[in-house]
């Protein structure tokens, strides 16, 4: 195998499709309007995983992990303003990703790689923080999320960028109707990645391409073309695009004859908004609340492996595996190991892939600095169960929609860690039945789970927060490149304070 992996693996090429949706949204995971042909096709022609997670129920810190390989408590993507609280990076955050992370990207370019990230960034975006000095090459998109349209006085339009320079403002140059739901943008995400691919193929260069496109994230989007043509409104006609896209990015490859040598990862970085749906969100399947909770709902996520005439078609797999399992994974593709240097969370899931093996390892479920929850095998153990506050919930943000579970989706933090909670997720993946604690399977079960939690809490040491810290005068006034459009916007008075996160 060390052979096989410094000769042919240096060679292949990766492709990371990257964004929100819910495990229940595919075809393939059983949803039944079936709308999602393409994706189908690809899991029929590669590997389906049923139980793949993100790191973080929130999409900054899953981004943060699946580039470093690493939780978001170890690199930095999270905040102690609040215990057990979510954040991200929206425009006033003065933090982001730290220099003395290493991105899957930087090691990458060591390797001859060529590195390039089509739309949302999301780990910060003042001039550190700016991906091209984290290893890509070349980057179109945005550093926050597509929120808008906003009077350039009190907040400034989220600018879109080309490589280091921004070359406009979501609303204003790149069209989103709110009304309609109609923009062009996945078009042009998709048009940027098959110009890459082609670019890459004629000059034979390996390349990483990270196709973070957002929307299926709200307000949802979608280009006139599928307007009004799935069953499940605009939030289905945005899938439908990203289903159609999937699958001309693939049918590229396989045109330049160079899909053998490309291995396509597609997931999410969190699971279905139930609180924007059904509109604006999609669907957990048969698992409990969604995004920001780490119940199944938030954190499980819809994975699939394609790589022909290496993965047998129609694989399906029960490895556990996570989002930072793509660091690691990429870097045995390209015949590099991990840095020695640091905790690195992610597993190499290639035996899985290639051979059908099966890898024991826990996954651990964080909210902000503390773990909520780990699974072990089939078995599930909470230390900390909330949904969100009693207050937000009275304004009407529910993350569980339906679903109360009493004593289990609760709206004050309750704390579990002397008896913590035990869920069976073979007999019952709702997380509606906690085992008696009295009984003998919880005490065998518990017994190796503490293991596993004494041993991770033993070695954890944790990053510093960046999500503490906001400022509005680091939003997006005057991005590079502003000055050439005459869009730059003059910043208010520094005000560093602390971040609220209400979640």
């Amino acid at each position: 195998c060390g052979t096989v992996k410094s000769t042919f693996f240096f060679f292949t090429s990766f492709a990371v499709l990257f964004l929100q949706m819910g495990w229940g949204d595919l075809g393939a995971f059983g949803e039944p309007s079936k709308e999602t042909p393409n994706l189908d096709q690809m899991a029929s022609e590669g590997m389906l995983f049923l139980d793949f997670y993100t790191a973080n129920p929130l999409c900054s810190p899953s981004r943060a992990a699946l580039l470093t390989g690493r939780l978001p408590v170890r690199n930095g993507f999270y905040t102690t303003n609040g215990h057990a609280r979510n954040a991200y990076t929206p425009q006033d955050i003065v933090g982001g990703i730290p220099d003395s992370e290493l991105l899957l990207p930087e090691l990458l370019k060591k390797a001859g790689y060529v590195n390039k990230i089509i739309g949302k960034w999301h780990l910060g975006h003042r001039p550190q923080f700016h991906p091209l000095k984290h290893g890509f090459d070349e980057w179109f998109g945005s550093p926050n999320c597509h929120f808008g349209p906003f009077d350039n006085r009190a907040l400034p339009n989220i600018p879109v960028y080309r490589d280091w320079e921004m070359i406009g403002r979501y609303y204003e140059d790149f069209k989103i109707d709110l009304k309609t739901g109609e923009a062009n943008l996945t078009q042009i995400y998709l048009q940027e990645a098959l110009d890459f691919i082609n670019k890459q193929q004629a000059s034979q260069q390996p390349f990483f391409l990270y196709w973070a496109i957002d929307a299926t994230h709200a307000p949802v989007y979608a280009s006139k073309y599928f307007l009004g043509t799935s069953q499940r409104g605009l939030y289905g006609d945005a899938l439908r695009e990203i289903d159609d896209s999937v699958g001309k990015i693939l049918k590229h490859l396989q045109k330049l004859g160079i899909s053998e040598n490309t291995f396509v990862f597609f997931t999410s970085d969190n699971g279905a908004a139930l609180i924007s749906a059904p509109k604006q969100g999609g669907s957990n399947g048969r698992f409990l609340c969604g995004k920001q909770t780490t119940f199944e709902g938030g954190m499980r996520e819809p994975a699939i492996a394609w790589w022909p005439g290496h993965i047998p078609a129609g694989g399906v797999s029960h490895q556990l595996g996570n989002v930072m399992d793509l660091f690691t994974t990429s870097l045995s593709l390209a015949g590099l190991q991990p840095p020695s240097d640091r905790q690195i969370d992610g597993i190499d899931l290639l035996p899985t892939i290639l051979q059908g093996k099966l890898i024991d390892r826990p996954i651990f479920y964080y909210r902000g600095n503390e773990m909520m929850a780990v699974r072990v095998g089939l078995y599930k153990a909470h230390y900390w169960t909330w949904s969100n506050s009693w207050e937000e919930y009275s304004k009407g943000i529910d993350f569980c929609p339906g679903q109360n579970v009493s004593g289990v989706t609760t709206h004050t933090q309750e704390e579990h860690t002397t008896l913590p909670l035990l869920f069976h997720l073979g007999r019952d993946p709702g997380e509606k039945y906690p085992l008696s604690f009295a009984s003998d399977e919880y005490q065998r079960a518990m017994e190796r789970v503490a293991v596993v939690v004494q041993q991770h809490k033993a070695t954890l040491v944790p990053g510093v927060p960046q999500l503490n810290v906001c400022d509005q005068a680091v939003m997006n006034w005057s991005p590079p490149g502003c000055e050439k459009l005459g869009k730059c916007l003059k910043p208010p008075k520094s005000d560093p304070k602390k971040c609220f996160w209400p979640h």
